[in-house]
């Protein structure tokens, strides 16, 4: 006899996840704004951040240095975990993340490009950053995103290890064409800059940089939350999908562009950062389930958490020094994708 929780202890669940999860996000904030080469007494943050407290150096550090880097943090954390929740279900594999199907890879060398070109600048050389950089990103991420789904789908069908293979491929040639790129402009300033891109790091975090993302954001996971019945029929397979009235070519085809445009403006705010969303939504999966209206919200704040306390690791482990956050997730996205390699067979379904 299968035993299924009763809704009410679902919805109790989910409700206590959600709770637990913003509880663990407001002290990762607290603590990326006490922590780093000034050490600021969480009291005085908080007082900060409530008006209380007089002008002053502690004042300017939290309010105009680390807020906006946090912040960005979580805005991006929880759009990549969102991106490769989304992407997961619309390939039927777990083993998809943007960084690893070359998503990230295709946004970088969009906004690259748009860098070396110099597109946007002179007079008006704030119109790179808050518009062509993020358009730019999101043609590139959508063109990477094509190629590697045309690649892996061979005779209608498409298996786990042949999608990565094709990811990696399309991101060894877009991480080259990028350098080709930089070899060409020889101008020292664009090498520095791309080591960003390619990194990922939320040093360059203002202001000015949080508002796209955020809108981008909110906006998009609203969109997905719609579609959230749709995405789980996909988890019945393509044959079943179809069979109960969805049109699955259309509607890969719009999550894919929306999913390209989440991606290339978090990339464009943030650089290429991998393995979030590979990590995050097989988290939020074990503790709500698989059903996408309650996974997503679950996945923007774990994906919020993880970006967010990753950020403070790559700010305090080796201060002064900033490292790169690209490179902390790396090194423990890397072993969890390796596991996931070995545990899954070959195109497991999702």
């Amino acid at each position: 006899m299968t035993c299924r929780t009763p809704p009410g202890h679902r919805r109790l669940r989910h409700a206590l996840v959600l709770a637990s999860l913003a509880a663990v996000l407001a002290c990762a904030v607290v603590a990326g704004l006490a922590l780093g080469s000034v050490r600021i007494p969480p009291g005085e943050v908080l007082t900060i951040l409530t008006g209380g407290a007089e002008p002053s150096p502690f004042r300017t550090i939290v309010l105009d240095v680390r807020l906006p880097r946090v912040l960005l943090g979580a805005v991006v954390g929880a759009g990549l975990a969102v991106v490769g929740t989304v992407l997961q279900a619309l390939v039927r594999n777990r083993l998809a993340d943007p960084f690893l199907l070359g998503i990230s890879s295709g946004a970088s060398a969009g906004a690259v490009l748009v860098l070396v070109l110099g597109v946007g600048g002179g007079v008006g050389a704030g119109i790179t950053t808050t518009v062509a950089m993020p358009a730019a990103a999101f043609a590139g991420s959508l063109a990477a995103m094509t190629l590697v789904y045309a690649l892996a789908r061979r005779g209608g069908t498409m298996t786990g290890g042949r999608l990565v293979l094709a990811g990696v491929t399309v991101s060894y040639i877009l991480s080259a064409l990028t350098t080709l790129v930089l070899v060409v402009s020889a101008r020292p300033e664009h090498f520095q800059e791309a080591l960003f891109w390619s990194l990922g790091g939320l040093g360059s975090a203002r202001w000015g940089t949080l508002a796209v993302p955020a809108v981008v954001l909110a906006a998009g996971t609203a969109v997905l939350m719609a579609l959230a019945r749709p995405l789980d029929l996909l988890l019945v397979g393509e044959e079943g999908a179809t069979v109960l009235g969805l049109d699955t070519a259309r509607f890969r085809a719009a999550v894919f562009v929306l999913a390209s445009l989440v991606t290339g403006v978090m990339v464009a705010a943030s650089g290429a950062i991998g393995f979030v969303g590979l990590l995050v939504p097989h988290a939020a999966r074990m503790a709500v389930g698989a059903a996408h209206r309650p996974l997503l919200p679950v996945a923007a704040l774990g994906g919020a958490v993880v970006l967010v306390v990753a950020d403070l690791a790559a700010r305090t482990v080796a201060a002064p020094q900033d490292i790169p956050v690209g490179v902390l997730t790396a090194l423990t996205g890397g072993p969890f994708f390796l596991w996931l390699m070995r545990r899954r067979p070959e195109g497991a379904p999702v």
